[in-house]
Formats: structure tokens, sequence, C-alpha cells
């Protein structure tokens, strides 16, 4: 038999697999199938890699590839039992040849033999492994995990007996998130394995609302499984599609031509976390490091889980415009064991998001070092607030968390008031020297070459600096602030090598270049000229992060509110380089809740590994475009998105339209990111998503995905806000609501004209109207003259870039009972903090003695009602009565009691759970308290009827009256 391990003699073709002993069966699949499944390339021919390409030969229609059809000569099994010395001695049955093996296929025109010898000179395989690249590669992972295996699915192995997060521990909920941290299930895994499916999507079952309270476990539950025909992707690997809160679609199932994607009324879209930071329990991205990477050489696609490999597996098929490539001579080979290496192995044939490490085709110039200017306000709102002093604390506390690898990074500092303030950090100087700047209309950089210092080299004098600063300018006077010069003056020091400028700005921009004005006018706040005043004051912010885009500088914002910011126009900056705005209304750093706030938040965001001088394209099938894009980056060309910087959890959406009717069984969209990491290496992130096709209105309808829904909506929404009105986008958001409820009625249910007693829905979408009713009621969208324009256009800025493991409780908090909790509650299970059950957002649900808690991924609110009991004060604020309560910010004490521990562990897990740098402040209401902290929280009970905006089941009813009218004849509203 031979040693296993030794290498294959010569000769011998690389990628072959030879065929071991019985692997063991998986776990949680059938007896039935546990037989089906073998050694990769030894069973199940793959319809199209049975096909291969025959010169003359018709190709297969795509009817009788998704039936499975394969030649005679192809079904009969390889005994996997069979060594590899046995493999070449045994008389097997004569299978289907490639091109050019001199044997005559069916259907198959007679090669001469010169042709023959040609093909054996290229690259020749014997008969055995020409069969075994023929036929279906499968990978048989058994019931364990293996490396690179996502979270999801080592979870789903496990039993899912512990308690989930949000739901009762006595029963396992089917519906968990598959976004949340520590969780798991059956059905995360399901989506995953949706190509083992045999047939198309179940027709969605029909679900009556009115009347009944939203079901809000199933707003977290899994998007619809991806059913894709059998054999559709190479291996049977759980991850040849990307996980969801990497890239997802609005539709799990692609209509197959445009009139039906108009018909159905929805929306077809992509949302995208390209970037997303990876948890201790997830597995990295896959990293291929030995420079090979195929493309396609029409399209340039990367080759991914979706190609074919055809002529004996010295080719291969592009999914997204079927053009043949040639296999790099290097795909079967291992660098680094010099040895041919198992093709079927490779990450990009298995795992539907990998990332390249580049080679220097792919690089314009060496990969940029880091390199940040910290633009600080230094007026006197600045040092009043405490702003500076904890900005100049925070930043020396994190120098050695700013990334610097390869020690290349670079750092310099400018203060702004009035003038500019330049600070020479060279190592030779005995501290740090300022330089001053006066002339902001023609602002010039001093000694540029000292401006911008090694980290590494000058740590002393950068510390120095630093430790100096907040005292530099505590008696200052001067209200004045030249932003817009400070900026150019950031740019001409970063342009040459890019980089990026964090600007801290505290007072209004008054002076210079770029000077704003107070305009925001409470008499049209809640008009129809609302609009202009989230639009862009001044046009140079725009203009200038154009110019910073193309120097491949980005630009942060954080923005504290002692007063009006104007917050609409300074998230010019980063809206179009790429970068993030954070906003701190009414900061004041005596406060501790708001000093370890910004602290936590700026030290997270300067410590962020974040990817530099990116650009994404995003290609699909034929047939397929990309229409309109949301997010933050700038549109170099037509598909073409440049970010200076890519920050980690940051969210697009991307609109797809159907050019050409779809002919394929299956379509793919594959994101492509070039980017260059924090420590200097130039890589290409590959994420790749495939979809069925289809053309049955009830098949599209059970494969739309609300979560998904609820970010498109979210991105037109604010799109409408800004280009029309409010009330335009208010209006939009209710009419697509309409349109897709009446589509349902008339063409999936059948039902004929007439006002029926129910609004009907699918099963999948019975939360649309939920989420639709969140987003009217949402401070960036809501009806209303008391939201002030900085806090609304804060809202916008965050509805368009979060992702949605942040989004959908941004749009619908949960909300848990304090004082009633499970005896698990706030324990650590298996799975994590267990939380107590997640309550409906409604007034019903608070009794007047009890307390609540109620979070939004931004802020954490503590509600007590007045008849709770003292002792319920004692153990959980340490105070004697609900009269020695003190409303607003606070920070919960640390006690020996039982609920305050409990407590502070779900408050300590809400606030490190999620994605993101953001650290939700804890307010407490009392039930009698301050006027405008209590109408604060009850407008986040969205179910609930306000003074201009109608309760959940009143916008129920009114969805269903607008349907039934719709149904009558009228036709939809546009």
């Amino acid at each position: 038999m031979g040693d296993p391990n030794r290498p294959p003699p010569p000769g011998y073709p690389q990628g072959a697999r030879p065929p071991p002993g019985q692997p063991p069966s998986p776990a949680g699949i059938p007896p039935p199938q546990q037989q089906q499944l073998a050694r990769p390339g030894f069973q199940q021919p793959h319809p199209r890699l049975a096909q291969g390409f025959t010169p003359g030969r018709p190709a297969q229609s795509p009817t009788m590839a998704a039936t499975g059809v394969r030649p005679a000569a192809m079904q009969q099994p390889i005994d996997p039992t069979i060594s590899p010395t046995t493999i070449q001695q045994q008389p097997a049955t004569p299978p289907l040849q490639s091109p050019g093996s001199g044997a005559v296929g069916p259907g198959s025109p007679t090669v001469s033999q010169q042709h023959t010898d040609h093909h054996r000179r290229k690259r020749m395989y014997p008969e055995q492994i020409t069969k075994a690249y023929m036929e279906e590669p499968n990978n048989n992972y058994g019931g364990g995990s293996y490396p690179g295996m996502s979270q999801q699915q080592q979870q789903s192995q496990a039993p899912a007996t512990a308690p989930a997060y949000g739901q009762q521990p006595q029963q396992p909920s089917p519906a968990q998130d598959p976004y949340a941290y520590g969780q798991g299930g059956v059905n995360n895994v399901t989506a995953q394995f949706g190509n083992m499916s045999m047939g198309g999507a179940p027709p969605p079952q029909a679900v009556a609302l009115s009347g009944i309270r939203p079901q809000i476990a199933d707003l977290t539950a899994p998007p619809p499984a991806i059913r894709l025909p059998p054999n559709t992707a190479l291996t049977n690997s759980p991850n040849s599609n990307c996980d969801p809160s990497y890239k997802c679609s609005t539709l799990n199932a692609i209509p197959a031509t445009e009139q039906i994607l108009k018909k159905s009324r929805l929306p077809l879209a992509l949302v995208l976390a390209p970037y997303r930071t990876v948890s201790e329990n997830e597995s990295p991205v896959p990293v291929i490091s030995d420079s090979v990477i195929a493309r396609c050489r029409r399209c340039r696609t990367y080759i991914n889980p979706y190609i074919t490999f055809v002529e004996g597996g010295q080719r291969w098929k592009c999914n997204m415009c079927f053009l043949l490539n040639d296999v790099p001579a290097a795909f079967d080979y291992d660098p680094v064991n010099q040895r041919a290496a198992d093709r079927w192995k490779r990450a990009e044939l298995n795992y539907g998001c990998v990332e390249f490490v580049a080679p220097t085709e792919y690089m314009v110039r060496p990969p940029q070092a880091p390199a940040y200017i910290f633009i600080i306000d230094v007026s006197h709102s600045s040092i009043q607030s405490g702003m500076l002093a904890t900005a100049a604390r925070t930043i020396l506390d994190s120098l050695d968390r700013i990334p610097n690898k390869d020690n290349r990074t670079r750092v310099g500092f400018i203060t702004v008031d009035s003038s500019i303030h330049f600070y020479n950090l060279k190592s030779d100087v005995a501290e740090p020297q300022m330089l001053v700047v006066s002339d902001i209309d023609d602002v010039f950089a001093p000694l540029p070459d000292n401006m911008l210092a090694n980290l590494n080299e000058n740590m002393e004098t950068i510390k120095a600096l630093l430790e100096k600063l907040p005292d530099m300018f505590k008696d200052t006077v001067n209200v004045n602030n030249a932003l817009g010069s400070a900026l150019q003056a950031a740019y001409k020091l970063l342009c040459q090598q890019g980089g990026k400028i964090v600007c801290l700005q505290s007072t209004l921009p008054n002076t210079g270049v770029g000077a704003l004005k107070m305009r925001e006018d409470v008499k049209l706040l809640g008009t129809p000229k609302e609009t202009t005043l989230l639009n862009a004051a001044s046009p140079f912010y725009k203009s200038f992060a154009v110019d910073c885009s193309r120097s491949q500088v980005a630009c942060d914002m954080l923005i504290f509110g002692g007063q009006y910011s104007d917050v609409a126009t300074l998230s010019c900056l980063p809206h179009y380089t790429g970068g993030q705005t954070y906003y701190y209304p009414g900061f004041n750093a005596s406060r501790t809740e708001d000093a370890f706030k910004f602290a936590h938040e700026f030290s997270e965001l300067i410590a962020e590994e974040i990817g530099l001088e990116a650009v994404i394209r995003i290609r699909a099938s034929r047939g397929l475009r990309m229409n309109a894009f949301h997010g933050n980056f700038f549109i170099r060309s037509t598909d073409l998105l440049a970010l200076p910087n890519v920050p980690r959890n940051q969210s697009y959406c991307v609109e797809v339209v159907i050019e050409d009717d779809l002919k394929t069984p299956t379509v793919c969209f594959q994101t492509a990111l070039l980017h260059t990491t924090c420590h200097g290496e130039r890589r290409i992130r590959v994420i790749t998503l495939c979809l069925p096709v289809t053309t049955s209105m009830p098949e599209i309808y059970s494969c739309v995905n609300q979560q998904a829904l609820a970010a498109y909506f979210a991105n037109k929404g604010v799109e409408r806000a800004l280009s029309s009105k409010l009330d335009d986008a208010r209006d939009a958001i209710v009419n697509k609501v309409v349109d897709i409820f009446g589509v349902y009625k008339s063409h999936v249910l059948g039902s004929g004209p007439g006002s029926t007693p129910q609004l009907t829905g699918p099963s999948n979408l019975k939360l649309l109207p939920l989420i639709a009713l969140c987003l009217l009621k949402h401070d960036a969208l809501r009806q209303s003259s008391q939201v002030p324009t900085d806090l609304r256009a804060n809202a916008m800025n965050l509805l368009r870039t979060m992702p949605l493991q942040l989004l959908l409780p941004y749009l619908y908090p949960n909300l848990y009972g304090l004082h009633n909790m499970p005896p698990d509650a706030g324990e650590i299970s298996e799975n994590g903090v267990v939380f107590p059950p997640a309550l409906n957002l409604t007034v019903e649900n608070l009794e007047p003695h009890g307390c609540y808690l109620l979070e939004n991924s931004q802020n954490i609110y503590i509600w007590v009602g007045r008849g709770v009991v003292p002792q319920l004060c004692v153990d959980l604020f340490d105070v004697k009565s609900y009269d020695g309560l003190r409303g607003g910010k606070i920070t919960l004490p640390v006690l020996e009691s039982s609920i305050n521990r409990k407590v502070n562990m779900i408050i300590g897990k809400i606030r490190e759970m999620r994605r993101g740098n953001y650290y939700p402040t804890l307010y407490l209401i009392k039930e009698d308290g301050d006027p405008y902290l209590r109408l604060w929280f009850l407008s986040h009970l969205v179910e609930d009827r306000t003074d201009s905006i109608m309760s959940y089941q009143q916008f129920l009813q009114h969805i269903k009256d607008r349907v039934s009218y719709y149904i009558n004849g009228i036709g939809f509203m546009c």
C-alpha cells in the first residue's frame, strides 16, 4: 500500500487526492445521506463538470444541468477503499475522457493522435484523476469542526439546551440572532447548507398580522435559507456562500426577468460589511499567501467555489461570464512544503470569503505606512468643557495601541483656534516646539519634514507634548475656530503618502475658509424647509473631501455639541473619505459618564486596525448591474468605490438592476476589496454570494430577507429626506410596504377585490410593517419639531453606516424587566451572559412598581416606576427609596446584592457584545422625573401611539386599507 504521507511519484498529477478509507459519517445527517457522501472528486458527478468542454459539442442546457442528467459512463462509483497504488492497476469502467485523451466520448468527435500528444505535453492526467476532476468534489468534514469553520457552524453541533440571548432558558428559541455575540443554533447553519436542497423554496406561510402583537424574537431570526440547485458549488463546504454578516441580499431568490422583479415590487439590493471585525469565537477570514490568484481574463472575476473545472482540471469556466480560463501552473503546488498540493483543499474553492495577499502587480506604489494627524480645537469652549484635557490624556494612554507593527507609523498634531499651531516633534529637540501660523487665508506648513514624526523614534517627545497640551491653552479666551485652514494644512502634510486626519471639534468653525454660521431655526423644524438644515451649508467640505479621497487621505470627525455644531456640514468629510462621525451633545468632562464614553470610543477609534488606500468593486453575473451605492465613500467611476480608509464594521448598501433576462439557474455577486492593511501588506478580500434564479412569485416572496430590507429602507429613507423632504421619505417607506403586501395578496394569495378582515403577509415578512413604523418614528425621519437638527443629522449618519447587528436594535430597542428577572438571568452560561426575556415596546408592559432596562446600541435607559419597592432601590442603586433616586446620566454602583451584580453584568455585556466602537451611556429615568427624559424614553416605545404617529395596530389597519384600495383596481402609488 505504501506510506500515505509519501509525496506522489514523478508523473503523478498535482492536485490529485488519493481516496483513503471510509470516513466517519457527519453528525446530524441521516443514514441515507451518509451513504451518498464520499471523498471529493470520487462520487456525485457535477453535471457541469461531467459536460466538460469539447469542440463542436453543443452545450448542455441549464434545465438539463439543474436536473442532474449525466452520461451513463460516469455513474459507476469508484471504490473508496482503493489505495493510490491500486488505482493505477485495477481495471475500471471506461471513464468519460477529457478532450485530447484519445478516446471518443458520447457525442464527441474523433481526435487525432497529434492533438492528443499536444495535450499530453501540456499537462496530462491519468484517466482516474481525469474522472475525478470531471466529477463532483465533495468535502466530507464529518461531525466535528475544522480550521476555518465559522462560529455559527461550530456551535450548531452543540446541544441547543443552553439559554439563548434574550430568551427564556427553559426552551431554546428557534429564532436566534445570527449576528449576536456567542450565539448559535441549527437554524443558523440551515442557510449555509441551502445548496444541498433538492428543490426550490417552499411557498411562504401566510400569517395574520392585525390584532396580534409582533413576535419580536423573529426580528433577529436567520434569513430565509439559500436553496441552490444540487451540485452548484464545487465542494460541499458549508462556507461556500459568504456569511450574511459580510454580505446579504434583500432577495435570496433572484427574479429571472426585470418584468418579474417590477411586478413583485420588491427591491433588489445588497447589504455589505466587508471589513467587519471577527470575535474570539469566530474563525478569521482565510488568507491565501502563495500569490496564486486565478482571475477570469474577460470579466476579472476571482476564482471561487462556484466555477467549473473542465478539460480534466486544466481549465476553469467563469461562473460570471462563462469564459474558459487556464488554471495557473502553481495552483496545485504547495510552495511552503515544496510538494504537490490538493486543490480541493484550497480556501478559495471552499470559502465564500477569502483574502489574497496581493503581489506587486496590484500595487502602484509601495504599501502606505499609517499616518495620523490630530486636529484639536483649543478654543474657549474646548477648554471649558474639558474636551482638550480628556483628548490629550486619551491619546497619551493609547499611543501603544496605535497600529505600528512594522514601526513605520507617523503622527502629528495641529491645534487650532483663530490661528494654526504646528508642533516640531523630532527627537533631536529638547522639547516639542510650537510654530504658529496666523495667516489662515494662505496657510502653509513650516518645517514640513518635522511635523510628522515616527511614533517609535519620537515617543518621548510626543508624550511630553500631550502632557503639556492642556496647560498651554488653559487661560485662553479665544472663541474663534479656523477648522478649514487647519484641514488644508493637514492635507499638505499627508497628500504625498496618504493618511488619516482625526478632527476633534468643539466650536462651530467661524473664521477662515469653510467658515459656518449658526443657521438652526426652530421655526423650520418639522416643516418641509427642514431639509435645507440637513444638507451641507458650505461646498468647501465636500470639495475638500473629494481632494482628500484622490490623495488617499481620510477624515474622522468627533463633534462636541455644547451648542449648535452643524453636524450635517461637518459630516461631509467622513462621508466622502470613508471615515466616521461621532457626536457628543452637551459634552462635559466633569461628568464621569461623558468623559468615559468619549475616552472609550476615541481610544477604540485610533487603535482600530483599518484598511488603507482601498477600492471596492462589485461584480455580478451576466444580466445584473450595480445601479446605486449608499455609504461613506467616493464613487470614482461607475462601479468603483474609493475609500482612503476602510473602517471596521461599517455598512454599505448597493442597489441592483436586472438588465437582461437571467437564463442560468443561479447568479453570483462578488465583492473585491483591494486594500493595504495597517501593517503594510497589500491584500484583496473577495466575498462571493451565490443565489438561485426563479420565475415563481411565491418563491421570491418566501426568500425575502427582512433584515436586509431594514437596511435598504433606512438608506433610501435618508437619501429621499436629503434630496427632497422628510415627508416624502416617510411616504416612500409606507408606499413600498403597501406595494409589497398588495402584490402578496393579489399575486401570491390570489385574493380578489374587496376588503378583508385581516392584513396577511408571508411569515418571513411579518415584521416588515414594524420595521417601517420604527423608521417613521426614528429621530432621523419622524415628524416632530422637537428634534434638534444636529441630533437628526447624526441619526441619519448612523442609519446609513451601521451594520445590521447594530442597526436592528437601533430601530427596535430591547426592553427587559429587571424587577422580575428569571433566576438565571444575568448569570453566565455556556453561551455567555443570559438576558431576561425581551418585552414588546409598549407602555402596557410597564408596571407601576417595575424597573426596566431599554437599550438601542447607542444608549441604555433604566426606567423606575413610582411604585417600586424600597428594597429594590437599596439593592440596585444603594439609595433608601424612590425619592432618593437622581435622574439623568449615571454610573451604576457595584454592590454585593444579587440584582446589582446581575444588572451590572447585563449592562457590561451590552456594551461589549456587538461589533463597533460605540459605548452606550446609562441613563436613569424616573416615572415622574424630568419630563424631557421621560418623553425621550417613551418615544422608544414604538408600538404605542404618539401625538402625530399611529400605533402599531393603527398602522397595520392603515396598511390593510391601502392594500384593499389597491386590490379594488386603483393601483399602486409610486
